[in-house]
C-alpha cells in the first residue's frame, strides 16, 4: 500500500465543500425520524461490542426536556449511581469509532498530509460547537435547585450527563475529515464503524446513552447565527425547541430572556444602571449604541469643536467613566458617537484620537 504523500491543490480545494456540508448535517434544524434514529442508536450498541443489551429508548423535544424526564421519572438509587459511577455511554460512542476509523486512516497517509489533515479536520476546539457552551451553562443552572431536593452531594450530577452525553455538533470536523479521506482520497477504512458512526451524526439530536436505557432528543426547530457563525437573533430565540425550551443570544453572548426576547431597538439605557454582568453590560451599549445611550442617560457636555461634541456620562454604567465624542452631520442632523479614553480633555483631542493622532486642522474639510 503506497503512502499519500501530498494533496493536490485540487484536492485542497474541496476540504471547505466537505466542512460545510457536515456542518450542515450536525447543525440540521429537521425533525429527526424516530425510526431511523432509533435504529441508529441500537446499530451503535451492538457495533462497541461490550456486551450491551439492546438498550429501551425514549424520545424527548429537547435536552431541556430529557433531563427533566430523567429526574422526574428515575429512582433516587439510578441518579445516585450514574453520579458516583457514571455509565452514560454517550462519550464512549465517539472514542470507539473515532480510534476505529482514524488508526486504519493514519496508516495510509504521509507524514506531510497526516499534517495537513489534522489542521484542517481534526484540531476540534469547543467552541467549536455553538449550542454546548450554551445549553451547558443553562441546563446546569435551571437544575441546580431541583438537584438539591433530590440528590445528595448533587453538585455534580448535571455536569456528568451533559459532559458525556452524546452531541452530533461535536463531530462535525471529524465527520468531514472522514468523508473526505474516503470520497475525494479513496482511503480504504472500516466500513461498518463509518456506517454507524455517521448515521448516529445524521438522524440523531443530543443522546443521553446508558447501559439499559437511551434517551433521544429532537433537533432545535430554530438556529440562527450572524454573519460569524455565532449564534444571534434579535428580539426572538437564537435556539428553539419545539417544546418552547429557548436561548437567546446576541453575537455569541448568551442573553437573560428579559433582554433577548426585545428587539435591541427597544432595549432601555436604563437597564445599564442595574446590569452587574460586565458582559452584559458590552452587549447593552453594543446594542442601544452611545448615541442613544447619551440622550436617555443625559450625557454632560465637557467641550465643543465645530460640529463636534465630548460628553461624559457621570452614571455608574461602565467599569470605567464613559467619555464619548458625539458628531453632528450638519447637512442631515444624523448623530454618531464613538467611546473615546476618559483622559481626553478636549473635542479637539478626542477627534486627534479618533484619526489616529492627526490634528483636526490637518483636515480639508469637515464633513
Amino acid at each position: 500500500m503506497s503512502l499519500i504523500e501530498n494533496l493536490t491543490p485540487e484536492q485542497e480545494a474541496l476540504i471547505p465543500v466537505y466542512r460545510e456540508k457536515w456542518r450542515a448535517i450536525a447543525l440540521s434544524t429537521e425533525r429527526i425520524d424516530k425510526e431511523k434514529a432509533a435504529e441508529a442508536v441500537k446499530a451503535a450498541y451492538v457495533a462497541i461490542d461490550f456486551g450491551y443489551e439492546e438498550p429501551e429508548i425514549f424520545f424527548q423535544d429537547s435536552p431541556y426536556a430529557a433531563c427533566n424526564w430523567m429526574l422526574k421519572r428515575l429512582s433516587p438509587e439510578f441518579l445516585e449511581n450514574y453520579l458516583n459511577e457514571p455509565n452514560s455511554l454517550g462519550s464512549f460512542f465517539s472514542a470507539h469509532f473515532f480510534q476505529e476509523l482514524s488508526s486504519i486512516l493514519n496508516q495510509q497517509f504521509g507524514i506531510q498530509v497526516r499534517k495537513q489533515l489534522r489542521n484542517f479536520f481534526y484540531l476540534y476546539n469547543a467552541t467549536d460547537n455553538p449550542l454546548n457552551h450554551e445549553i451547558f451553562n443553562d441546563l446546569n443552572e435551571r437544575f441546580s435547585t431541583q438537584l438539591n431536593d433530590q440528590i445528595e452531594d448533587n453538585s455534580w450530577w448535571i455536569e456528568i450527563q451533559l459532559n458525556e452525553c452524546f452531541q452530533p455538533e461535536n463531530y462535525s470536523n471529524l465527520m468531514s475529515g472522514f468523508d473526505f479521506c474516503s470520497s475525494v482520497l479513496n482511503i480504504v477504512h472500516p466500513q461498518q464503524e463509518w456506517k454507524v458512526f455517521q448515521s448516529l451524526i445524521q438522524e440523531c439530536g443530543w443522546l443521553f446513552a446508558y447501559d439499559d436505557i437511551c434517551i433521544i432528543c429532537d433537533r432545535p426547530f430554530h438556529l440562527r447565527f450572524d454573519n460569524e457563525n455565532r449564534l444571534h437573533a434579535e428580539g426572538k430565540p437564537a435556539i428553539e425547541f419545539t417544546d418552547g425550551y429557548s436561548l437567546y443570544s446576541y453575537h455569541g453572548v448568551t442573553l437573560p430572556e428579559k433582554y433577548g426576547k426585545i428587539h435591541p431597538q427597544q432595549w432601555q439605557a436604563t437597564w445599564l444602571l442595574t446590569e452587574e454582568n460586565a458582559e452584559l453590560q458590552r452587549v447593552l451599549i453594543q446594542g442601544i449604541g452611545y448615541a442613544r445611550i447619551c440622550q436617555e442617560l443625559q450625557a454632560i457636555e465637557l467641550d465643543t469643536w465645530q460640529e463636534y461634541t465630548l460628553l461624559k456620562i457621570d452614571a455608574d454604567v461602565d467599569e470605567e467613566p464613559i467619555y464619548l465624542l458625539k458628531m453632528t452631520r450638519p447637512s442631515t442632523g444624523f448623530i454618531h458617537a464613538l467611546r473615546v479614553p476618559p483622559n481626553m480633555k478636549s473635542a479637539r483631542e478626542a477627534i486627534g484620537w479618533v484619526n489616529w493622532g492627526v490634528d483636526p486642522e490637518a483636515f480639508g474639510v469637515q464633513t
